[in-house]
């Protein structure tokens, strides 16, 4: 097996970096879709003011999500052949990231909209606590609690040199 250079494994980086991306943009984008159309059904003159507020935030947070994960397409559109892939794979991973948490405050807000329409408050709050943990352990606690996996294996390092990581 060869070993890759630097500038192959920022490329390889950069590419997977792209198809986790290409995964988080659909769902935030059906999220945000749904969230623009709500207003202009039926029922909607019925939502309470927190239900409106709640709304607001939902509507906000998936634009917000939108906006950073497609962001490094326009980056990479910006810096195209300059040869400054490590500058674009960390500031992907940074939108990313943020991209991430806004679709978290997204979902969970739209989570508390919907059961709060249709359950009493106390339960609706007591399910988007609970969706809120689910996706904080999926999204945040297992991943970091699973980062030292693999530090004795070279084949399972982290992909970036200690000296360009954030």
């Amino acid at each position: 097996m060869t070993k890759e250079t630097e500038k192959q494994r920022w490329q390889r980086n950069f590419a997977d970096l792209l198809q986790e991306l290409r995964v988080a943009q659909t769902g935030v984008q059906i999220l945000f879709a749904f969230l623009l159309t709500l207003p202009f059904s039926n029922g909607f003159d019925k939502t309470s003011a927190f239900q409106k507020d709640i709304y607001i935030v939902a509507l906000l947070a998936a634009a917000a999500a939108t906006a950073m994960i497609i962001s490094p397409v326009a980056f990479h559109r910006a810096l195209f052949r300059q040869g400054r892939k490590p500058e674009l794979v960390r500031f992907a991973h940074r939108m990313a990231s943020g991209g991430l948490a806004f679709m978290l405050i997204a979902m969970v807000s739209a989570v508390l909209l919907i059961t709060d329409f249709v359950l009493d408050t106390g339960i609706a709050l007591l399910l988007s606590g609970l969706t809120a943990l689910w996706f904080l352990t999926f999204w945040m606690f297992l991943p970091f609690s699973r980062r030292s996996w693999g530090e004795d294996d070279p084949e399972e390092a982290d992909d970036e040199p200690q000296s360009l990581s954030d």
